[in-house]
Order: structure tokens, then C-alpha cells, then sequence
């Protein structure tokens, strides 16, 4: 699945995952391939995905908005 962390200057992350953990609004949670479609609001925290080689990476945002559709992963963050 696709992993896209976009934010008003750049693109933060644009890649291939495992699985993606989000600080959503009502808490944490985790997207694995063929998740159901949402949109939810996120929080001020951490962003924990599985890179395609299976390596842990962290991206820490304030807040924003998360799409998840089809197997694309779609962040944008404050």
C-alpha cells in the first residue's frame, strides 16, 4: 500500500508500507493493506509506519487529516 505525508511546504514521505499507526482524534490506530475506506482527523503526535523493507520510521506531526482509500494512505498535516 501507499504511504503519502504531505504537508503545505513539501512532501514529507512518499513510498511503499506495511502498515501505518496514526494519533487519530479517538485515539490510536493501525491501517494494514486492504483497510476499509476513511477520513478521520488527527492529533498531535507520532505517525509510526513500516517501510517496504520493514524498517520501523517515525514521523511526529501536529495535527491534520488522514484519507485512506483503495490501499493509499493519504496524510496532511499541519
Amino acid at each position: 500500500m501507499t504511504l503519502n505525508i504531505i504537508s503545505a511546504q513539501s512532501i514529507v514521505f512518499s513510498g511503499e508500507v506495511k502498515s501505518v499507526t496514526l494519533p487519530g482524534a479517538k485515539g490510536r490506530f493501525t491501517v494494514l493493506r486492504d483497510h476499509a475506506s476513511l477520513i478521520s482527523t488527527l492529533v498531535k503526535g507520532d505517525v509510526v509506519y513500516t517501510d517496504a523493507d520493514g524498517q520501523h520510521q517515525t514521523a511526529a506531526i501536529d495535527g491534520g487529516i488522514v484519507s485512506v482509500d483503495n490501499n493509499v494512505i493519504s496524510v496532511c498535516v499541519a
